[in-house]
């Protein structure tokens, strides 16, 4: 059978799901899963580590960006390797390093070992994260995309709940480095996984055609229960003159669409990042117990696991880009209603499940959205970018949130601020305009 690509690509989203589609995406859930531990691994065992090297508070916080940092080189930087020398390849090339920051970090002798090799460490996963989102889209169908990528992301709040619970149990027997051999273990598994469930991203086969492509394309549609090809479709449209995939992403055609989905990502990142590092400090100043604020804790995650599912069998009904600017406004209106609702614990905490599940809920939907925004041969540099973008946020915020409390601000002023960053981020994802390539 003879097919173009923008034929196949059809063909596969009007096709019902395979086998072989979720086992890809669930590999893919598994590598986010990775990526809510990891983020928060050094959060859990920050005490450990600080009374054992006696660190100030502002060593220790730059301790804490470290991971985030490597994570934002990592989007930024790897993955436009990954639309040249393919996302399942890089992706294996990150869990090797992902792996080897971790087990190194159980071995660091002072802070500024563990520090380099938390850096390490997320630049690996944040190689990982844009071709991982992009591989789960592209072997979904087209009613089940926004249903694939919101999984993954769902992957990071169970990585989060989850990786509490074992670093309390290892943290307590064995102290805070056996927590670290268990994530470097844990990623090192994940090679295996990758490389026996994992396939090739089909868009990158159609689209760079090394030797073997042919082969390696029937092999997936066999898998996929879809007709084979007799020989390689007709490339998707590609520019005369092939740029650097980071300048192809801000050529006329793509800027506008580029620097607003940017925005939304850096807003939705920015909230969730302010959320989960000041939060918990501010609710025991406000006369809350420890106890307490674990609770907080546990029910965002809850809250974002639950929302990040709801977003993507929404979208499975209704326009995603119609669905994100009602999760972005809906996060702002939570968060101006966020510091009243303190003095009721009850109010609070059925508050902070629902911050959790629209505030994952957009950041769900901005990848889905990122996806639909790029064509197939730079769509993991348009990801990564994106992602990028969405990290320097998460840098941002905690640091200017600390600027602005020892400024004067009072909690209450905080909250409206980012309810009104929020807000201005789902007026920039109304503005994308969606190309006709878009994944449907």
């Amino acid at each position: 059978m003879q097919a173009d690509s923008a034929e196949l690509r059809a063909r596969v989203d009007d096709s019902p799901m395979s086998r072989m589609q979720w086992s890809a995406i669930v590999v893919c859930v598994l590598l986010n899963v990775l990526d809510g531990f990891d983020v928060l691994v050094m959060s859990y065992t920050s005490a450990a580590v600080s009374d054992e090297w006696s660190l100030s508070g502002s060593q220790l916080g730059l301790l804490l960006s470290a991971g985030l940092v490597g994570m934002a080189l990592g989007s930024l930087l790897l993955a436009p390797t990954a639309d040249r020398v393919g996302r399942r390849t890089l992706i294996l090339a990150c869990l090797v390093v992902a792996s080897a920051g971790m087990l190194g970090s159980a071995l660091s002798r002072d802070a500024v070992q563990l520090g380099l090799l938390r850096m390490l460490t997320g630049i690996g996963v944040g190689g990982i994260l844009a071709s991982s989102n992009v591989i789960a889209a592209e072997y979904a169908n087209g009613r089940w995309r926004g249903l694939a990528v919101s999984l993954n992301v769902a992957g990071y709040a169970v990585g989060a709940t989850v990786g509490g619970v074992v670093t309390m149990a290892l943290q307590s027997s064995s102290g805070w480095r056996a927590v670290f051999v268990f994530g470097g273990v844990g990623t090192a598994l994940l090679i295996g996984v990758v490389l026996y469930r994992l396939p090739e991203s089909l868009d990158f086969l159609l689209t760079k055609r090394s030797p073997g492509a042919l082969e390696r394309l029937n092999r997936l549609l066999v898998a996929m229960k879809q007709p084979t090809l007799e020989s390689m479709p007709d490339r998707p449209d590609t520019p005369a003159e092939p740029a650097p995939r980071t300048r192809r992403i801000l050529t006329p055609r793509l800027r506008r669409n580029t620097l607003l989905t940017w925005a939304g990502f850096f807003t939705a990142m920015s909230a969730f990042y302010f959320v989960t590092s000041w939060t918990p400090k501010l609710l025991v100043e406000a006369g809350l117990s420890a106890a307490q604020g674990i609770a907080w804790g546990v029910l965002l995650n809850l809250g974002g696991i639950f929302g990040t599912l709801v977003l993507g069998l929404l979208a499975t009904r209704f326009a995603l880009q119609h669905l994100l600017v009602g999760y972005t406004l809906t996060t702002a209106a939570l968060l101006a209603l966020f510091v009243p609702a303190v003095s009721v614990y009850g109010s609070l905490l059925a508050l902070s499940a629902l911050i959790g599940l629209f505030i994952n809920g957009s950041v769900a939907g901005m990848y889905t959205l990122a996806l639909s925004v790029y064509p197939s041969a730079i769509r993991a540099t348009g990801v990564g970018w994106g992602v990028g973008m969405g990290r320097i946020g998460s840098l941002v915020s905690p640091l200017v949130a600390g600027g602005l409390l020892d400024s004067g601000w009072g909690p209450g002023r905080l909250y409206l601020a980012a309810a009104v960053v929020v807000a201005a981020g789902g007026l920039a994802v109304h503005a994308v305009r969606l190309p006709s390539y878009a994944p449907r």
